[in-house]
């Protein structure tokens, strides 16, 4: 069955579609309720939802932006439905943001960041460059810097340990972040998961993470696929 992709802006967004989110934020467990929803829509640009038969399967808030400079494509809440094609309905949702990085940025480099609850989430980085953090890799104190300003952008300033790539409980306020979980997590690699020990994510803790898309993958819709 066909998906349909749609990308609007935040500002566009209506409380019905929002109580749509909510009810699949339901079934998560990144503590993503209507209340938070509403907030964000304030806080993000762009909103990207995934459908089957008109039916809400997938969503993010996002936007495109320089960050010193640097393109950026940043997820700050996401939630995809727990069906068995839910890497289908995650690709589907990264894709349109590809798609719309190669428009803003073209023939650059772009970095792509999130909050991860759960180790599938790393399925949104398929395909990225230099991912980090990821196993046997010591950040540098560049790619430490920009977990820092990542956790700034995304409201947490000074909550994240940038040798970890965690942040700190946020105890009632929310983080929010990219709510997935992988049909096949074992695709995802050898210690990815060690990053996720001990997290509790409905107490806000949540890893930040990001990796390159690059310029030439971008405009040969690679990532796209």
């Amino acid at each position: 069955m066909a998906l349909e992709v749609d990308t609007k802006d935040c500002t566009a967004l209506g409380d019905s579609e929002l109580a749509e989110m909510a009810d699949i934020c339901e079934c998560g467990d990144a503590g993503i309720d209507l209340g938070f929803l509403s907030k964000e829509r304030e806080e993000w640009v762009l909103t990207t939802q995934v459908r089957e038969k008109g039916k809400l399967q997938a969503f993010s808030f996002s936007t495109l932006e320089r960050i010193g400079g640097t393109p950026s494509v940043l997820v700050g809440v996401a939630s995809v439905k727990r069906t068995v094609r839910r890497d289908t309905l995650l690709r589907q949702l990264m894709a349109d943001q590809y798609r719309r990085a190669v428009l803003a940025f073209p023939d650059e480099d772009v970095l792509v960041g999130t909050r991860l609850i759960d180790v599938g989430g790393y399925d949104a980085f398929r395909g990225l460059e230099e991912v980090v953090p990821r196993p046997g890799h010591k950040a540098s104190g560049e790619e430490r810097a920009w977990g820092r300003r990542l956790a700034k952008r995304f409201g947490a300033d000074g909550k994240l340990d940038d040798r970890t790539f965690r942040l700190a409980p946020s105890g009632p306020q929310q983080w929010g972040g990219l709510d997935y979980t992988s049909p096949k997590p074992e695709r995802i690699g050898d210690g990815f998961s060690e990053f996720f020990h001990g997290l509790h994510p409905i107490s806000g803790e949540r890893l930040v993470a990001f990796g390159w898309a690059m310029a030439e993958d971008l405009a040969s819709s690679k990532l796209m696929k």
